[in-house]
């Protein structure tokens, strides 16, 4: 059993039916932080692309045929490999991302937690539908009815550079419990991380034409969209791209987890020292880099001031540098453009009239955490995804007007509300246009297994394994008459 990850071969090859496969053009991987090369990866020409989904169309029945007890000791098996190659596989993460090794660390604990809650739902895959009462009319008296669910095919899954290891899982795992091969098209910045989980869910079992991960071009990418071959996309990125593919995919069956810019209310009873702390961790997670990160952050007037205090002490003390350095608190942005960007964006608020807190500086791609105040929510500071780590503070003194500044973003992914007032969480659960509300805690919350997506602008579907599984299969009823 192979230990160790080696990021620095001269061309690592795709995969194409679980078989590696070099081509006439590779891309180099670099490390954010100081942009040396980290290794090299064999990039799908238009011939792989076609290779890649005639093999996925022909092994679908194969993958179907699967039962679900054999599913599901192939996910734990891979659940085991990752667990056994934490070391190796946050390393790698980290050098293709710049996040910090700690980060990571966790990243690759979630991926274990999802290939065993994958392989737990495999099991329950054939008990999921539910007897139809047929009979409850007189016309169907003496039949019986009963729905059960079946996988619908190729899988194609475009994950991003943020989180290349877990959101590779997120498919990867749901596609194989419910019999279903997956294609996975990686962000091309981040393919290593791609190619080491398929490589793992490979070693674990897999058929090998279940299996197959393509680093290709955006044209190539948008190709397999278009194939009617693929017969559901997984999409995990922008709003713009996201809303795009659906626009010109040839399946119906699609699911999308893009952007947000997440709202956290805190309300005058809160607890100001957790909300300090769990917001110092949450607007800087990933350094920013997460569609579920703490962007605007409401404080009642009569605690803002002491919250404002609390927050900027904890940001200051958060320590950034190279990420691979076990004090590192803080990583770099995954390249020079996304900071300048980031600094784009502050400067662009400090125009309008905001104030920079703390932080509002760079080095490189590594973005000091940042803490702003009198922002107006016109500016893009908090109208866009900053995608950055920024945290917009402001105060409000109406539960109800705060509901309505939180709500007016185009986003809606998940909003952390701050109270023990059950009445005002009943009043934010229903006016807040969000796929979750985290109540006493901050929007970033997430456990692998809960329904995640967004509302409005910020996704389609949902995932988390049983809820990917779904969205990965289709019902079918069966209706017998028993007398004849």
């Amino acid at each position: 059993m192979v230990e160790t990850i080696d990021v620095t071969q001269a061309a690592r090859p795709l995969l194409i039916g679980g078989r590696p496969v070099t081509s006439g053009q590779t891309e180099p991987v670099f490390f954010p932080y100081d942009g040396s090369e980290i290794g090299r990866v064999a990039v799908a020409d238009d011939a792989l692309v076609e290779e890649a989904l005639s093999t996925a169309a022909a092994a679908a029945p194969e993958v179907a045929a699967l039962p679900p007890w054999r599913r599901a000791e192939i996910l734990l098996a891979a659940a085991q490999l990752t667990h056994d190659r934490r070391e190796a596989l946050a390393r790698q993460m980290t050098l293709e991302t710049g996040l910090a090794i700690w980060e990571s660390r966790i990243e690759v604990d979630r991926t274990v937690e999802i290939f065993r809650g994958a392989g737990e739902e495999a099991r329950r895959i054939s008990a999921t539908g539910e007897i139809v009462p047929i009979d409850a009319v007189p016309r169907g008296e003496g039949r019986y009815g009963r729905t059960r669910r079946f996988p619908v095919g190729p899988v194609l899954a475009i994950t991003p550079f943020n989180a290349p290891v877990l959101l590779v899982a997120h498919k990867l795992g749901p596609a194989l419990a419910a019999g279903n091969p997956c294609i996975v098209r990686p962000a091309p910045k981040t393919p290593l991380s791609a190619l080491s989980i398929a490589e793992i869910v490979l070693e674990a079992g897999a058929p090998p034409a279940a299996v197959s991960v393509v680093p290709c071009s955006n044209e190539l990418a948008e190709r397999m969209v278009r194939d009617e071959r693929i017969k559901m996309l997984s999409f995990t990125g922008s709003a713009r791209v996201g809303w795009y593919l659906k626009s010109v995919a040839a399946t119906p069956r699609v699911t999308l987890e893009l952007g947000g810019n997440g709202a956290v209310i805190v309300h005058e009873d809160a607890n100001i020292d957790y909300v300090a702390e769990r917001c110092s961790m949450g607007g800087f997670l990933r350094s920013g880099q997460a569609c579920i990160s703490v962007q605007r952050l409401y404080a009642h007037s009569s605690v803002v001031v002491e919250l404002t205090g609390k927050l900027v002490e904890r940001v200051r003390a958060l320590t950034t540098g190279n990420p691979l350095d076990e004090g590192t608190m803080v990583g770099g942005l995954i390249s020079e453009e996304a900071a300048v960007k980031a600094i784009d964006l502050i400067e662009d608020a400090v125009a309008g009239g905001a104030r920079v807190l703390c932080g509002g500086t760079r080095n490189g791609t590594v973005v000091a955490p940042t803490v702003i105040t009198d922002a107006s929510e016109q500016l893009r500071i908090c109208a866009e995804e900053a995608f950055a780590p920024i945290v917009v503070i402001s105060s409000y003194d109406d539960f109800d007007e705060v509901l309505a500044r939180a709500d007016a973003s185009p986003y809606g992914l998940q909003a952390g509300l701050f109270t023990n007032d059950l009445r005002l969480v009943e009043r934010a659960f229903e006016r807040l246009t969000v796929g979750a509300l985290i109540v006493n805690d901050i929007n970033t919350f997430r456990v692998d297994q809960m329904p995640y997506g967004g509302a409005k602008r910020s996704g389609w579907g949902r995932e988390g394994m049983r809820y990917a599984i779904e969205e990965m299969t289709e019902e079918r009823l069966l209706v017998v008459d028993t007398r004849r």
